[in-house]
């Protein structure tokens, strides 16, 4: 069979029950290859090769396991032009975009590879004469990792790297829209000097092999990044076993620009934060609050960048904003242009199907007015290049605005004032808030995660990785008599 790419079961390359291909959404003439999907017996194998392999791993010294998740961060920022071309022809994100996803995915593994050597303990005294305490974190043991497709090397990246500077095993489950980008991940991974099947790679669709590996007893931890449903049934599940689980699931974000406001800055930030990686971000700018004095001037310049944005195939010269990553994501996000004009929304701007010289899942970035934040198109995640103007009258309605979701994944304000920004950001119920920043961007050293429906469990990246991958450990040691 052309280019077939197999799973990585119990340490080996093997082949599936089946294969799925894998088109470039850019161009649907250019296959990118034929990928295996696992069967149930072929994960249940490599779940016990898991187990065995992490305590095999566990047990290697801290500079051993730092040498590891070194050489896999170096590997991919130096192949960041080749990854992130591979990257964003199977998902459509601007090459640029693609390449420098790969490169912050090494950096999470460099990162990490650090934290190898900083995993310190605690000691004290206990409260009982001649006893001494020593509190520490070991690993979890087993993680399943079930990552999306927006984002197929970044988001993996961030939950694969803490797993195994923390000492666990990983069973990688990723989207089987983007599995091309998983296969070049595993095989750099893999190369390592790790034990034999700590590190699989699982392909196959959510229904089957993703929920047989959430309901599995071999799992000590979920790390799941999807949608609320999906997210919702995984907890479901994962509870039957009392599984450990962290979910990073929907948003809502709001970018506010008050009346102070850099009027050109805010635009490029709304711009960048609605349309980057064609609005298939957890972090994408979908509802903006603006100010009502400064209401039709943004407008004005919002709907002109909009429409001046270059949308063309993912490794075209100059392309703003690519194709989305389906077939059945751009008919849902036509649905979702056709549901805001029904409920009264103005579309001022795109929202469209476009013809381009390669056949692909092309759509224009569309522009909403005069909408009111009970609708639906501001109510649900959308996932499309599709963001919608809320005209408020005051900061404190802004902030309101902003607030009234059942998300709560980021927010952000632009502003010239000191006092309101801090007031925003001490208020904004969401787990990031930037100010006079895009709502889309984080950093890998730091915690991200949200409240509400966006996010379960414990936070992601930064140290605060460490409270999902490891357990805690207090030990209770007598000295005895001194001689």
């Amino acid at each position: 069979m052309q280019d077939l790419r197999k799973n990585y079961i119990a340490g080996e390359w093997t082949d599936g029950i089946s294969h799925i291909e894998n088109r470039n959404p850019s161009d649907l003439t250019d296959v990118i290859g034929m990928f295996a999907q696992a069967s149930a017996d072929q994960l249940d194998a490599t779940l016990d090769q898991a187990r065995r392999a992490q305590a095999e791993w566990e047990a290697y010294g801290m500079e051993r396991k730092q040498a590891v998740l070194m050489a896999i961060g170096n590997e991919m920022m130096e192949r960041a032009e080749e990854l992130g071309t591979l990257l964003s022809r199977e998902e459509g994100k601007p090459l640029a975009e693609g390449k420098g996803e790969v490169y912050r995915a090494g950096q999470f593994f460099t990162y990490y590879a650090a934290e190898c050597l900083r995993q310190l303990g605690e000691n004290a005294d206990s409260v009982r004469p001649g006893v001494e305490v020593d509190v520490r974190r070991e690993a979890v043991g087993t993680v399943a990792i079930i990552s999306p497709w927006n984002f197929p090397t970044a988001t993996a990246s961030w939950k694969i790297a803490p797993a195994l500077c923390y000492g666990n095993a990983v069973v990688w489950k990723p989207a089987n829209m983007t599995p091309a980008s998983a296969v070049a991940l595993t095989d750099i991974i893999t190369r390592q000097d790790i034990p034999k099947g700590l590190f699989s790679l699982v392909m196959g669709s959510g229904s089957d092999i993703g929920q047989r590996l959430v309901e599995s007893p071999k799992i000590d931890a979920i790390s799941f990044t999807g949608s609320v449903p999906v997210g919702k049934g995984i907890a479901s599940a994962a509870i039957q076993n009392l599984t450990k689980v962290q979910m990073e699931m929907g948003s809502k974000n709001a970018l506010a620009v008050m009346d102070d406001a850099d009027l050109d800055l805010a635009v490029t930030l709304a711009l960048g934060g609605a349309f980057g990686g064609t609005g298939q971000k957890c972090t994408a700018s979908s509802r903006l609050v603006i100010h009502a004095s400064i209401h039709d001037a943004f407008v004005e310049k919002l709907v002109a960048g909009t429409q001046a944005m270059k949308v063309g195939h993912a490794l075209g010269e100059g392309t703003q904003m690519g194709p989305v990553v389906s077939e059945q994501q751009l008919m849902e996000n036509l649905e979702y242009a056709a549901l805001g004009v029904s409920e009264g929304a103005e579309l001022a701007c795109g929202g469209a199907r476009l013809e381009m010289p390669h056949d692909g899942f092309y759509m224009s970035p569309g522009v909403f007015l005069n909408t009111t934040n009970d609708m639906r198109i501001n109510r649900e995640e959308m996932f499309a290049p599709l963001t919608s103007v809320i005209k408020v009258d005051s900061y404190a309605e802004a902030l309101a605005t902003v607030n009234d979701t059942n998300f709560g994944l980021t927010s952000g304000i632009v502003t010239q004032n000191l006092a309101r920004a801090t007031h925003f950001r001490r208020n904004a119920r969401t787990g990031v808030v930037t100010v006079n920043l895009p709502t889309a961007g984080t950093d890998y050293h730091v915690p991200f995660g949200g409240r509400g429906d966006s996010s379960y469990g414990p936070r992601e990246q930064g140290k605060a990785a460490a409270e999902f991958y490891t357990t805690v450990k207090t030990a209770y040691i007598s000295a005895g008599t001194p001689l």
